[in-house]
């Protein structure tokens, strides 16, 4: 046989024929930069009968020498090995820890082991030639491993090729690669390197998953296919070991998409707390597209442009895990339509009232460039004549919102009593009615909402530019500490149902126990109670949730809430602790009489948000009732095996079968998919309240959700939320995370990680109040004032950071909560 005995592993012009497969791959990687740990091929032009030739003997001390020290890996290197059709895994003989004098012995091993019958075997079950030829040798030197393993550019078991799989064992593979060992695996998102998925130990670092995932990309590049490479770290240092093409089939690669996407659910959670139904995911979307649509035909955006954005008001929100998110990409490219939007981008981005501004990358694509020469000037056209309709709304505004109260009042009239007596076609009639006349027509909220977010801005900045620290303290309790406010009535009366209970110890008992029907012993509890739940009955803990159980389905929360507050008399009417306006002002009766004028506006417009969110409350109580009474008539009819198994299905699954255009009969195989993800979901931690996605969004969510669990709070003696409510409190703090499961003791400090006009119930029983989320017009910082108790929300991890049980002090003033000893 013709050639060289050795190829060294600089040497790239060697032909297939004799480095082999895999010692071309060797060569191949090493030429392209790889960490290779050194190597040499002795070539089928060094043996003869089964051992090494005398001159090629000669020379293999040099070629040790050149890679030494020792000990060496010694592998075969066929023509038809490592392929990209076949592999021959197993076939031909690998010895590990070979000592220098003992190489030549192992390559006749080495070698001898491609004429074996099980070989010839092999080959011919896979049509090939029985006859593999003589193969090559490769003596590489060994690696000291910390750990070793497998690294494939594509899931060789579900053939996706947006995944990297990555096996790893401490130590060497050997055992890995023969199956002896389990190994610990890693499925990754070949787009980002992140791991998707762990099973087993934790072999590998961060750093370690990344260096892998980097090499075996670029390999794939070099080869032109996906690889199955092995590999060890030496240490911190990565080592390829050998690379082979994948060959179990692949399934096709996907469509390069580097496309952004970002959810946010900073506000949005306020008022979709934790896991949400379809039923009320799809409602809410509904309701955003409908009313959004109204918002920017109100501030002056045409016809023409609202119906070519259709796809952006229809995908204002999105579900992760359960969870219901802004999609914030789609809400800016709302905002882009406002006139005015091309004069003051940053301003305009600021109306989003998320925590984080949108990368550069993604705003500078949306919306039109900045306005330069007539364009500016058309501009600001079009702004002034958005300014004129908005400021004719707020004239109106009183009248729009009697229309509305109207509207609201007519689309209710019906008995609620009454949905149960209608058939399947009549409730969904019904539904039809309210949501035209009321979703639709959202008009007054919407008015009010923006006019209040304006005028709460603007008079909160004037108070601080003219009065510094003393007018924002104005401010804050002008704001949140008026009267009027719907939102605290069920506290107020809540606590006067305790005093009546009080009188009766025994009474208290029965309701601190969870015992609803104690609250009918009493004749003036019982109507009180009656009164409460007859106004507040949709009022419940998560009330935007269509499938939040109502009081009164289910009037526990109540009695334990005066139980709460028949044993706990704190909490009075918030005291004033700053100066008034004419102090603030003395002397300046101008500034005085405009700053005056300016609150006042700001403190109506905070009021009517509030009441006019209680009569949402009412649409979404009605909703609730009518699905609820669909789903006894689908269970009636045995398409459903609970009547509340309704809140599995969509809207539109819901009313398809209903009016007869759904795509399934099998409402019950849809129910059982939508239990198992639910299942699936509640064992997932939160998702973060901000996440960036590349690419299509369904694997991108995916991979996020399973790779990226939230970062446990650091821990600390003191940290610092927004203030809203004055006052300082020193108690057993109670992390409540279902407030209709859970109560407070005596003076116990509320902490929820969010909070809802349902959980008012427990606001009254509370010595304080402490909130992962909100803001000054959160309805718990509104209420807290009204009732008097300190109160700090924006407190992030708070549910985390602090203890159930554990003892803090509250400042409602300046916000600080602190870890005290007990």
């Amino acid at each position: 046989m013709s050639g060289p005995c050795f190829i060294t592993q600089d040497n790239a012009e060697a032909p297939l024929a004799l480095a082999g497969g895999k010692g071309l791959a060797l060569l191949r990687l090493r030429q392209a930069g790889f960490p290779v740990p050194d190597f040499f091929i002795i070539t089928p032009r060094a043996f003869a009968d089964g051992d090494m030739r005398d001159e090629a003997l000669a020379q293999l001390d040099e070629h040790l020498s050149a890679i030494a020290p020792g000990p060496f890996a010694v592998r075969s290197s066929a023509s038809g090995e490592d392929g990209g059709a076949h592999s021959h895994a197993g076939q031909l003989l690998s010895l590990l820890d070979v000592e220098p004098a003992d190489v030549a012995k192992a390559a006749g091993e080495v070698w001898r082991s491609g004429f074996t019958s099980s070989l010839r075997a092999y080959r011919e079950a896979q049509g090939l030639d029985g006859d593999a030829g003589a193969p090559s040798v490769v003596v590489q030197r060994m690696v000291k491993a910390r750990c070793a393993g497998v690294v494939f550019g594509a899931d060789p078991v579900s053939g996706r090729r947006d995944r990297m799989v990555i096996s790893a064992v401490s130590g060497l593979a050997d055992a890995l690669v023969s199956g002896e060992a389990d190994g610990a695996n890693y499925l990754l998102s070949a787009a980002t390197g992140k791991v998707v998925s762990h099973d087993g130990e934790d072999i590998l670092s961060g750093d370690d998953i990344a260096a892998l995932a980097e090499a075996c990309a670029r390999a794939q590049e070099v080869f032109g296919a996906p690889q199955d490479m092995e590999w060890a770290f030496e240490g911190d240092e990565l080592r390829v070991v050998q690379s082979r093409p994948i060959t179990s089939p692949l399934r096709p690669a996907p469509a390069a998409d580097d496309e952004i996407t970002i959810f946010d659910n900073s506000n949005i959670v306020e008022s979709y707390p934790g896991l949400v139904s379809p039923l009320t995911y799809t409602f809410a979307r509904y309701a955003y597209d409908r009313v959004y649509r109204m918002f920017v035909r109100i501030l002056g955006v045409d016809a023409r442009t609202i119906a070519a954005s259709a796809p952006v008001f229809a995908n204002m929100l999105a579900r992760v895990d359960g969870r219901v998110y802004y999609n914030l990409v789609n809400w800016y490219r709302a905002l882009a339509l406002l006139p005015g939007f091309s004069l003051n981008r940053a301003y305009m981005e600021t109306m989003m009232g998320v925590d984080e501004p949108l990368p550069d990358e993604v705003t500078r694509g949306i919306g039109p460039p900045p306005a330069k020469g007539l364009a500016r000037l058309g501009e600001w056209v079009r702004l002034s004549r958005s300014a004129l309709l908005l400021a004719f709304e707020a004239m109106r505004l009183p009248r729009t919102i009697r229309a509305f109260y109207a509207r609201l009042n007519s689309a209710l009239a019906r008995p609620a009593a009454e949905l149960d007596a209608m058939t399947l076609g009549g409730l969904a009639r019904e539904y039809r009615r309210i949501e035209a006349g009321l979703l639709d027509r959202w008009d007054a909220p919407l008015i009010n909402d923006f006019l209040c977010m304006m005028a709460f801005g603007a008079s909160r900045k004037l108070m601080r530019k003219w009065a510094g620290s003393e007018g924002e303290e104005y401010h804050n309790e002008v704001m949140i500490g008026q009267g009027g406010i719907i939102s605290a009535e069920p506290a107020r009366r809540i606590r006067r149902m305790g005093e009546i209970a009080r009188r009766d110890p025994a009474l208290v008992e029965r309701l601190a126990a969870g015992d609803a029907a104690a609250l009918k012993d009493d004749p003036q509890l019982a109507q009180e109670a009656r009164a409460y739940i007859d106004k507040f009955g949709d009022r419940c803990s998560e009330e935007l949730k269509l499938e939040s159980i109502t009081l009164d389905e289910d009037a526990t929360p109540l009695a334990l809430s005066v139980a709460a507050a028949a044993r706990n008399r704190a909490g009075q009417a918030a005291p004033r602790h700053g100066k008034t306006l004419a102090e603030i002002f003395k002397g300046r009766p101008l500034r005085r009489l405009i700053a005056g004028w300016i609150v006042n506006r700001a403190k109506n417009r905070v009021r009517d948000r509030e009441n006019l969110r209680f009569e949402r409350t009412r649409i979404f109580g009605r909703a609730r009732k009518l699905f609820l009474a669909a789903g006894r008539q689908f269970h009636a009819h045995g398409l459903m095996d609970d009547p509340r198994d309704i809140f599995y299905l969509t809207i539109d699954e819901a009313l398809g079968a209903m009016e007869g255009y759904g795509l399934s009969s099998d409402l019950s195989g849809l129910i059982a998919l939508r239990k198992a993800e639910q299942s699936g979901y509640e064992k997932l931690p939160d998702p973060p309240a901000r996440i960036t996605l590349r690419g299509p969004v369904l694997p991108a969510l995916r991979d996020y959700s399973a790779s990226h669990p939230p970062a446990a709070a650091e821990d600390g003696g003191v940290r610092k939320g927004l203030g809203c409510s004055a006052g300082r409190v020193r108690a057993v703090a109670r992390v409540i995370r279902d407030p209709r499961r859970q109560s407070l003791g005596e003076g116990e400090i509320l902490v929820a990680r969010h909070t809802d006009p349902g959980w008012i119930a427990l606001f009254s029983a509370a010595s304080a109040i402490v909130v992962e989320r909100g803001s000054l017009l959160s309805h718990s910082a509104i209420v807290a004032r009204e009732l008097g108790i300190p109160c700090v929300v924006g407190l992030k991890g708070a549910t985390d950071w602090i203890g159930d049980g554990q003892t803090i002090a509250v400042d409602g003033a300046t916000g600080e909560v602190r870890k005290t000893d007990d």
